[in-house]
């Protein structure tokens, strides 16, 4: 089954969850029986399915609260998303690849047409997490993504979510393996050997380095976006924080990365190029 990129970003919800539908008429509804978690969830006929292209409230695979307190709008999230799907039809729309945990990755629609991947985002309890084999409706996930960013609901109340200072490298060490956002303005971009590294300081042994390896920029080169281009904007980033000469966001395709300026900031300063190479606060609910 194929999936049609659509230029949908201005479309209600309930819209563009029939326009899904009609790509896949002949798909058979099934019953949701189990929501396991804020993007996790289990078919009658046995199925479980990983909402793609979004990752709900939770706590980061790494660790869990050590005095055991609740992870913020995580329950929420699994709650909303019952109300959402529990014990309705719903068609899986896409290729639905299986994930390393025997997963669908799909995106689900109900049978009045409420596209529960964007539902959950536009409530602020998801953000975009697209991956290789799990990117279409980037746009529209990111369009929904921010009218709830923009208007402060659920987990952009939060700091535990909130979108990361990519000059800061300090704060984005102490998220090492949790997925992020982070925004700032790039100094310097380097290319060698059919890849690029992105810094948002003045020392690339310390300083966010977005790393785009070869495979990826094959990606990024396809969707006609040279990494050179990045220099002096302000961009915003998304992907899972390793330590490697600071903290580091590896990029696996385009849609990791969104500018947010048109132009080069001026009198950026420039990093040096490579050699060779939390606290708690009370959230509220909806």
């Amino acid at each position: 089954m194929r999936i049609v990129q659509l230029p949908l970003m201005g479309l209600p919800v309930l819209l563009l969850g029939w326009m899904l539908l009609a790509g896949v008429a002949s798909a058979e509804p099934l019953r949701v029986t189990a929501v396991l978690d804020g993007d996790t969830l289990e078919l009658e006929d046995g199925r479980r399915v990983r909402l793609a292209g979004i990752e709900a409230a939770k706590p980061p695979r790494s660790a869990a609260p050590a005095d055991g307190r609740v992870w913020p709008l995580a329950e929420a999230a699994t709650r909303a998303l019952s109300d959402l799907a529990l014990g309705r039809r719903v068609v899986v729309h896409g290729p639905a690849p299986v994930d390393r945990h025997g997963r669908l990755l799909a995106h689900l629609v109900r049978e009045d047409g409420l596209w529960l991947q964007s539902a959950m985002l536009v409530r602020g309890l998801a953000r975009v997490h697209t991956r290789p084999d799990a990117r279409a409706y980037a746009a529209e996930l990111l369009a929904g993504e921010d009218a709830a960013r923009n208007a402060g609901r659920g987990m952009w109340r939060s700091r535990v979510y909130a979108v990361r200072d990519a000059g800061d490298p300090e704060e984005l060490a102490r998220d090492r393996d949790g997925f992020q956002l982070a925004e700032g303005v790039v100094l310097a971009v380097s290319k060698t050997g059919g890849e690029a590294w992105l810094d948002f300081g003045a020392d690339w042994r310390s300083d966010l380095t977005v790393h785009i390896g070869r495979a990826a920029m094959r990606e990024v080169s396809r969707a006609g976006i040279d990494p050179l281009s990045f220099e002096g904007r302000r961009v915003r980033v998304r992907g899972w924080i390793t330590l490697r000469n600071g903290p580091m966001i590896e990029i696996t395709h385009p849609e990791q990365i969104e500018t947010l300026e048109r132009e080069a900031v001026r009198n950026a300063a420039v990093a040096p190029t490579p050699e060779g190479e939390e606290d708690w606060e009370e959230d509220e609910e909806e």
